[in-house]
């Protein structure tokens, strides 16, 4: 089945989907070739507000807009009773519309204040407005009043009352002063929420005789003004006590509070807690003014919970906590802390958030179908709760005549079988103590027949991967179907790609080149069914492939920005390119290509950012990058020295232009007129906001100085040069460097140097002094002066014996100073003799150790570079003749009597000889030393072949190891079936002997697949297991004659490197490596050298990279062979390194008592053996009654041989798994290629050669580098034991 075919029903089926009946609103379409003949109830359109303030200036306008068909009459009613329209002159309602117009010119506009309600009615139903409230706006004057001045002593709070009349809407609050300047507010003096102008303490500065509060009402746009209030502040430590008590008595005007320093107090509000109400949505303003001394800081928190940051502000110098839009988790306790440095204190207000009525589902227009029910909702929440009220065309649903098809419940309506010309108007009302809510929802029964409103053959066009939108809006009652096709003959699902909305609209979430096409909308129901057809043209997106980059350019050069574009043939681009987001200058230096932008001999004007946009009739794309326009800077220029001193100067310079870009540093340069004429060299450089250098000079030369400047551009040209400045000669002040005492030859010494330049030598007539004597012997100095060299050659020295060498420069004006000794070595001979006593130690099949006798340094003749051993396989001790391969060479560096020789091939006899090698070359080799290495396991078998696959038989062949590495012993065979879910069944294992190649397997399940396990023998163990494959055929009709394939065994390389160990203590050994193969289950095995029991196994962290173990509890003076494994979720072992073999010291004698020889030791002994015969009796007695321990019953219950581990010396086969070769194979016949492990002996040399990244640690043994494959994870399988039973135990002791 194709892509196409999956959500293709058939060519012919039609799926039509049901969008269900719409409760839901559907307005009724405006176009007027649909409306023709088309009733509808009345719907109000627009209405004026509910509460509605005129200005009495002006007419009132009353909106009230209704839609319908047939269009519907309108009426009013004032204060609940009919408002006759007509009779009143003033009145006009506009045509076709309930909107009045009313002339309040020569009339008050008290008369018409009340409240208002518009009706809406034609044939087919009645709809009602709102309750608009009508009011006049008011701004009343200020009553007269007599202020008297207030005096206030320094310190004391104060209150400024405002008190404006009652307006509508209120008016608008601030004070200002006589030259209308809003008086200034900060944290002591502020304007509070009803107006009051508030102190917290008042200062001398505060007098003044124009206080003044206004007041500006909106709606009329007028200002009132309250009468000045003037505020004279008296410092009472100024004026006489009398006059203070006079002031006291007759005006009383002075507050009791204290003057001085105090803590704060609230002013507004008062008291330590208050309540305060807010509506949902509305806006919540609490306020705290505190008074204290010195003024204090208002903060807010709420109490139970956090304040909400997104909604929340701060007004008023944080005297204002401003919360918008309030929800019920708003209601809580606020507390305001008012704080200075005396103390603080505190006020709560309790918020409780009631609602007015709010709509969570308010009723939808429903377009019903004769016999179709619809439901009306009108779900509203408020707090209260509210009242909801059912209206039947404006008539409440109780005084409506009764209809059955009609039932109310609470705040649903529920019409069934609805008839023709029962259409309606329902009002749903929702109210409560803080407003109502009015919705109309119109209920028209039609019976018409589908409409498509969308206009046919419309072509859409959409980019790649963006969403497509087809559109079928339709109309029809009962309401339409609506069912897309493709193509004319492909029915659209529901589902991915492909989305119907609920109008029809068919939805693409991501369109592609394959969704273009030709699409069919059909809509139907019983009365009929009409289709549309519209196209789908997908297009590429525009795209920007190489955009312009950020350029830096110099100053009249060219700067070109790249812009290519890909975008959909079809489509037309157009290429436009900004600057700064503006058109680009007209400026004929600037060329627009078809996908570039030039700009030649660019000026600094140019510097901006270029925009190229690429602009398609669907979509655009458009990058942006910066030109910076640079130049290196100018030189520096009026050179100056100064501070002329016998070895230094100061320069200094005037910096050049730096061109846009700053400057980074100054580079000073001098020229030596005297002895390098025309070469300047770098002397210092300076930072680039420096304009000085100070100069250290040399004696004896002839400068001349320039500086050049540098900015991210590149260097400036030079500067002109200095005057020239003139140094006097001195003796040098330094000697030659790297001076070297090095023989060339068996009886010579060079002493060679580094010779002065001619600004070093400080002075004429340059000469060297050379100075050498024999280290360590009682001898003068010996000495030479030369001139114009940078070598001497000594003759006649004896070999390879210690110099000490010194060089000290001369002139004219004297020495230089005292030079360092250096010490140097005459020259080397070859070795006079071979290292003696060899010895070899092998560990195991790959490794061994040798030992000898260093050489006497006299005969070493020469610097010591270590011991070279050349080692080769003269043959395996399976052949008689020799195949001597390939010498092996290792060099050990240093003064080493032994190193290790990785790498060998087991059972084989190897011959060694060992050098010694100094600077000069290699001495004479040792006599040949021969050794051999013992068995080990052998290597995988080079081939297993499965042949002759029948119903229930198949074919064996195997081919033996590449390296036996031993005698064979044999072949170990395990295979088991495996199930189509990849679970492994039992394990069968055969042996066969040494000789055999071949078996044939019979009594096999026919068609099952099964795995083999093939492996070789020596006495040593079991080699790598290879894998594989095959499926016994079916029946008869399969049965033909297998191909044979040879499986290649896939080399693993080893996952473990640099396995090293040392002894720690007598008890303990350290083992380090690293590992790098990807299997976590990784071992430490160890067993007692030449011991049959079983390795000792434990457990160590699996991680990649260098690791290290403690083993613990070994015997002293034992030696043992340890080795490191990994093995796989069946314990079978999948890595395995060579075998260590360390050997613990003797235990240090002491003068402990041996516990043995001890009394109360043997006492104890006796007693618990005692104890234990009691025990075994009892148990005996017990067992002859046929007593049964649980302990047996639960060993006895678990004799199921498929759940008990299954354990061997080569492995385990446990779970099968489907990592490594374990992968199963899907419907193939073909065994998969084995998977075996490398021998472990297969050793890098060159890792332990010199020049290699071999390395030796403390101890001389090398730590070699091996590399392999990594093998793939294999999952750790579970092992379970159980405890013994305490019967079993005292049975071991019958």
């Amino acid at each position: 089945m194709d892509r196409k075919r999956k959500w293709v029903l058939s060519s012919g089926a039609l799926l039509v989907i049901f969008l269900g009946r719409m409760t839901t609103a559907l307005e009724v379409p405006l176009d007027p070739k649909v409306l023709e003949g088309l009733p509808q109830p009345p719907t109000i359109t627009h209405q004026s507000p509910k509460d509605f303030i005129i200005d009495p200036r002006e007419n009132i306008l009353i909106y009230c807009e209704a839609k319908g068909k047939p269009h519907p009459s309108f009426s009013w009613t004032r204060n609940g009773t009919h408002f006759d329209v007509e009779k009143d002159s003033k009145v006009l309602m506009k045509p076709s519309s309930g909107t009045l117009v009313i002339d309040i010119s020569g009339e008050k506009a008290e008369a018409y204040e009340g409240i208002y309600q518009c009706t809406a009615r034609n044939e087919h139903g009645t709809a009602v407005s709102n309750n608009i409230f009508i009011r006049q706006s008011r701004s009343p004057l200020w009553s007269k009043e007599r202020k008297e001045a207030i005096m206030v002593q320094v310190g004391v709070s104060l209150v400024l009352q405002c008190r404006p009349p009652a307006g509508l809407p209120p008016p608008i609050i601030f004070w200002m002063d006589n030259n209308f300047q809003r008086l200034p507010q900060n944290t002591r003096v502020s304007q509070a929420l009803n107006g009051d102008l508030y102190f917290s303490n008042v200062l001398l500065d505060d007098t003044r005789n124009d206080y003044i509060c206004y007041a500006r009402f909106p709606h009329t746009q007028t200002i009132q003004q309250k009468q000045p209030i003037t505020v004279k502040v008296l410092d009472m430590d100024a004026i006489n006590e009398t006059v203070a008590a006079l002031y006291n008595y007759t005006n009383n005007l002075f507050v009791d509070s204290p003057s001085g320093e105090r803590r704060p107090s609230f002013m507004a509000p008062l008291g330590r807690s208050s309540t305060q109400m807010a509506l949902r949505g509305g806006v919540l303003e609490l306020e705290c003014i505190a008074e204290g001394l010195p003024t204090p800081e208002v903060s807010w928190y709420k109490e139970s919970g956090d304040l909400p940051s997104s909604r929340m502000s701060f007004h008023n110098f944080q005297k204002t906590l401003k919360i918008a839009d309030v929800m019920e988790a708003d209601a809580g306790d606020y507390r305001c802390t008012a704080k200075n440095s005396l103390g603080s204190a505190h006020h709560t207000i309790k918020v409780n958030v009631k609602a007015a009525p709010f709509w969570i589902s308010a009723p939808r227009n429903l377009i019903l179908a004769p016999k179709e029910t619809g439901i009306l909702t009108c779900r509203v929440s408020g707090d209260p709760k509210p009242q909801i009220a059912w209206s039947v065309n404006g008539v409440p649903i109780e005084n409506s005549p009764k209809d059955t098809s009609r039932k109310v419940e609470d705040d649903t309506v529920i019409l069934s079988d609805v008839q023709t010309g029962s259409s309606a108007v329902y009002q749903c009302n929702a109210s409560n103590e803080f407003g109502y809510l009015l919705a109309n929802a119109f209920v028209n029964v039609l019976a018409e027949a589908p409409r498509v409103l969308t206009p046919p053959n419309n072509v859409y066009q959409v980019i790649t991967n963006n969403p497509a939108f087809l559109d079928c809006a339709s109309f029809g009652s009962p309401i339409p179907t609506i069912t897309w096709f493709k193509d004319s003959q492909t029915s659209i699902l529901n589902r991915d790609p492909y989305v119907i909305h609920n109008n029809g609209t068919l939805e693409i979430n991501v369109a592609q080149s394959l969704n273009s096409g030709k699409y069919t909308c059909i809509a139907s129901n019983n009365l009929g069914t009409r289709e549309n057809h519209v196209y789908l043209e997908v297009k590429e997106p525009t795209r920007i492939l190489a955009q312009p980059e950020y350029m830096v350019v110099q100053r009249n050069r060219k700067a070109v920005f790249e812009c290519k574009v890909k975008h959909d043939p079809t489509l037309i681009p157009t290429m436009n390119w900004l600057k700064d987001n503006g058109e680009l200058p007209d400026d004929e230096r600037f060329l627009v290509d078809t996908d570039s932008l030039t700009i030649n001999e660019v000026t600094e004007e140019d510097e901006g950012t270029y925009t190229c946009v690429m602009n398609t009739t669907l979509d655009q794309d458009s990058a942006s990058a910066m030109l910076t326009v640079v130049e290196e800077p100018d030189p520096p220029t009026d050179l100056e020295l100064t501070d002329q001193r016998e070895r230094s100067v100061q320069l200094t310079w005037i910096p050049g232009d730096e061109h846009n870009s700053p400057t980074q540093k100054f580079l000073v340069q001098y020229e030596d007129l005297l002895h390098q004429a025309g070469v300047w060299h770098n002397l210092t450089e300076e930072e680039g906001t420096k304009t000085t250098a100070h100069l250290d000079l040399s004696p004896y030369a002839y400068y001349s100085f320039r500086v050049l400047a540098v900015n991210h551009v590149g260097f400036s040209q030079p500067s002109q040069p200095s005057r020239q400045y003139r140094t006097n000669p001195a003796a040098p002040d330094v000697n030659p460097t790297d001076v070297h005492g090095v023989g060339t030859e068996h009886n010579n010494l060079v002493i060679s140097w580094k010779e002065l330049t001619g600004l070093q030598s400080n002075g004429p007539g340059l000469q060297y002094k050379v100075n050498w004597r024999q280290k360590d012997v009682e001898e003068d100095w010996l000495s030479e002066t030369v001139a114009n060299a940078s070598k001497y050659v000594v003759s006649g020295t004896p070999t390879f014996v210690p110099y000490e060498v010194k060089v000290q420069a001369v002139n004219d004006y004297g020495n230089g100073p005292a030079p360092e000794a250096v010490v140097g070595y005459s020259g080397e001979d070859v070795p006079m003799s071979a290292p003696e006593s060899v010895q070899v130690l092998v560990q195991n099949g790959t490794l061994a150790e040798v030992h000898w006798e260093p050489v006497l340094t006299s005969m070493v003749r020469g610097r010591l570079q270590g011991y070279k051993v050349s080692y080769w396989r003269e043959r395996s001790l399976h052949q008689a003749e020799a195949q001597q391969e390939e010498q092996q060479v290792l060099l050990f560096s240093g003064n080493r009597t032994d190193g290790r020789l990785p790498g060998l091939k087991p059972y084989s006899l190897y011959t060694l000889n060992i050098r010694v090698v100094n600077g000069k070359g290699e001495g004479p080799p040792s006599p040949n030393h021969n050794f051999e290495t013992p068995e080990g396991v052998p290597g995988p078998p080079s081939f297993l072949r499965i042949k002759n696959t029948d119903m229930d038989s198949l074919t064996l062949e195997w081919g033996p190891p590449q390296d036996n590495n031993g005698r064979l012993t044999g072949y170990t065979l395990k295979y088991q079936p495996v199930n189509s879910s990849n679970e492994l069944g039992p394990v069968e294992e055969m042996m066969f002997p040494a000789n055999e190649t071949t078996v044939i397997l019979a009594d096999l399940k026919y068609s099952t697949r099964y795995k083999f396990y093939f492996n070789a023998k020596t006495i040593k163990g079991s080699g790598p297991t290879i894998t594989e494959e095959a499926v016994t055929i079916m029946d008869e009709a399969f049965i033909q004659q297998p191909i044979v394939d040879v499986f290649k065994v896939r080399p693993i390389g080893p996952a473990f490197t640099n396995v090293n160990s040392s002894v720690v203590g007598e008890e303990g050994a350290v083992i380090s490596w690293e590992y790098f193969g990807p299997d976590k289950n990784v071992y430490v095995e160890y067993i007692v050298e030449n011991s049959k029991e079983d390795w000792t196994k434990e457990f160590v962290n699996g991680s990649s990279g260098s690791q290290t173990h403690l083993i613990k509890g070994l015997k002293p003076g034992t030696s043992y062979r340890v080795r490191l494994v990994v093995k796989d979720h069946s314990e079978a072992t999948i890595h395995s390194t060579e075998e260590l073999v360390i050997t613990l010291p003797e235990a240090m004698k002491s003068d402990q008592v041996d516990l043995a020889t001890q009394g109360w030791f043997i006492g104890l002994m006796c007693a618990i053996a005692l104890l234990i015969l009691v025990l075994l009796i009892i148990c005996f007695i017990k067992r002859n009654k046929g007593g049964k321990y649980p302990v047996k019953e639960k060993e006895d219950a678990h004799q199921d041989p498929e759940i008990q581990p299954m354990k061997d010396d080569d492995g385990t086969f446990g779970e099968y798994s489907d990592t490594e070769d374990h992968k199963p194979l899907k419907g193939s016949r073909t065994p998969s290629n084995g998977t075996v492990k490398r021998d472990d002996s297969d050793d890098s040399l060159v890792d332990y050669g010199e020049g290699g990244d071999g390395q030796f640690n403390e101890d001389g043994s090398f730590i070699g580098q091996y590399s392999g494959k990594k093998e793939k994870d294999t999952h750790e399988g579970n092992e379970s034991s159980e405890a013994p039973s305490p019967v079993n135990a005292m049975n071991s002791f019958v």
